[in-house]
């Protein structure tokens, strides 16, 4: 049976001014006081999704929200990124790879009430799979039956696939009612420990206890996720006491000082998988020349861009420490203003003009550094900022853009380079035979292997660059505990949360 058991990479040093009131560390955060069971504890996130369709909406803001709160599927992930029981309460794996059999949970009921089935799975996972418009559909794709027997689910597989267990832990697994009537865009049914009970668009999305729950309650009667995007503006709700916790902020020295001197909140840090990726658009024009996306690379202060933004470490290639693969890549694309311009003009382009295309939301210091580093080497570039609506029709779907700056959260995302569709424009035969077979792989060891020499040809490609690996920095309230210290901004269950009355 291959599980991976992930072991955290060693601790992300943060910046010198949260030393004192930084608690780091994976365990979920202790407050003070007895949890009151009928509290409502209010929790900033900076992205509301456009909608709540999980199957066919992308985007991290849905998996934050719903999965694990909302949506289960047979198994989920820490925020360690170790896989764990969820709706199976146990499974096995055939010695050859190819068949897992899941031991669905017994007493499990939707939130409208109706018994989930070993059907309902089978029908889940069978439509998952078969339509192509549905998220990660494709991850399921050597996924040849799927049936039931008794409280037992069996999926058979044309060939191993190391990576079925981690998928069947998102998008890909999660487990809908057979033939639900539910309008997926505006509501949900699933059998986590909240319901969701109201989405004030453009405000708020409640989730509320859900007394039928199969497994251990939540701690909270109901859990407020209120999107706030301006870190100013969230700044003055945390501190007028319209918030317990405050995911997604910048945390400079004055915003952890103003946050922790009060003493009503701890800033506590813990590791992500958020990637802060400079996407090239590499189908035409001057970034088709790895020369000259090497030269945007080496044009870029790495370490000086972590250290103005803070909460952040530097990062070289595509996989973050903390999924299987990483390798330091630091010798790839080092800091070399010099060897920049001359990659430019060897490429024929001594004086160019490009344009970054890059969410609002993002703060403007991104923007900035990027345009104050390439100058020094002869490019100009203009930015585009944009709503994400917007962001996600022009870049992500329609892929019309130069250069693009958004944050990836997900986690053991390295399938996208291997994707010539995806928005990246990449496309590497060499990339995709790798990436396909570390996940025909019948050990870790040798996934990750293939991996890690998939991730540095990438590197090599210069097909983006990565300006930073973001830290999960959170500031939690002193009367809130079970907050989930790492990758908060991927996935984020809060059946955890407590708050008491101090």
């Amino acid at each position: 049976m291959l599980r991976r058991t992930l072991v955290a990479a060693t601790a992300l040093v943060a910046a010198a001014a949260l030393t004192l009131t930084a608690c780091s560390g994976t365990a979920p955060t202790e407050g003070t006081g007895s949890p009151d069971p009928d509290a409502s504890v209010v929790v900033r996130l900076v992205l509301e999704p456009t909608n709540l369709d999980i199957r066919q909406t992308s985007g991290a803001a849905l998996d934050q929200l719903l999965i694990d709160n909302v949506y289960q599927g047979l198994v989920s992930r820490t925020p360690e990124q170790e896989i764990e029981p969820a709706l199976a309460s146990d499974w096995t794996v055939s010695d050859d790879g190819l068949t897992y059999t899941f031991t669905v949970q017994d007493g499990v009921t939707f939130h409208d009430g109706q018994e989930l089935t070993p059907q309902d799975v089978v029908w889940s996972l069978t439509q998952h799979r078969d339509n192509a418009d549905w998220v990660d559909a494709s991850t399921l794709a050597k996924v040849t039956g799927i049936a039931a027997e008794g409280q037992n689910v069996t999926l058979t597989l044309s060939e191993p696939d190391s990576q079925l267990l981690w998928n069947l832990s998102g998008r890909a697994g999660i487990i809908l009612k057979e033939g639900d009537g539910v309008d997926y865009q505006t509501a949900a049914n699933g059998t986590g420990p909240f319901t969701l009970t109201a989405w004030a668009q453009g405000d708020s999305v409640t989730l509320t206890r859900y007394d039928g729950y199969w497994g251990t309650p939540s701690e909270a009667a109901e859990v407020i996720f209120d999107y706030i995007p301006d870190n100013q503006a969230a700044l003055s709700a945390a501190l007028a006491g319209e918030l317990d916790v405050v995911t997604g902020l910048a945390l400079t020295a004055d915003i952890a000082d103003q946050l922790s001197d009060g003493g009503d909140f701890t800033i506590i840090e813990g590791e992500s998988t958020d990637k802060g990726t400079l996407a090239f658009n590499q189908t035409t024009g001057p970034l088709a020349d790895q020369r000259v996306r090497q030269a945007i690379r080496q044009a870029i202060d790495h370490e000086a861009f972590v250290e103005a933004l803070g909460g952040s470490t530097t990062l070289y290639g595509p996989i973050p420490a903390l999924d299987p693969g990483y390798e330091d890549l630091s010798d790839v694309a080092p800091y070399d203003p010099d060897a920049a311009e001359k990659l430019l003009a060897d490429a024929g382009y001594e004086d160019l003009t490009l344009t970054l295309t890059i969410p609002s939301f993002y703060p403007t210091t991104i923007a900035q550094l990027l345009v104050s580093d390439l100058d020094q080497v002869g490019i100009t570039l203009k930015v585009d900022s944009v709503d994400f609506a917007t962001w996600l029709q022009d870049v992500y779907t329609n892929k019309d853009y130069e250069l693009s700056f958004v944050l990836h959260t997900e986690a053991r995302d390295f399938g996208n380079w291997a994707d010539p569709d995806y928005y990246f424009t990449y496309d590497n035969a060499e990339v995709q035979t790798l990436f396909a077979q570390s996940l025909t792989a019948t050990s870790d060891e040798e996934a990750d292997e293939l991996l890690t020499r998939a991730a540095r040809i990438v590197s090599e490609d210069a097909a983006a660059d990565w300006l930073f690996n973001g830290l999960s920095l959170v500031a939690v309230g002193t009367t809130v505990s079970g907050m989930p210290a790492d990758s908060v901004n991927e996935r984020l269950n809060v059946a955890q949360l407590t708050k008491s009355d101090g």
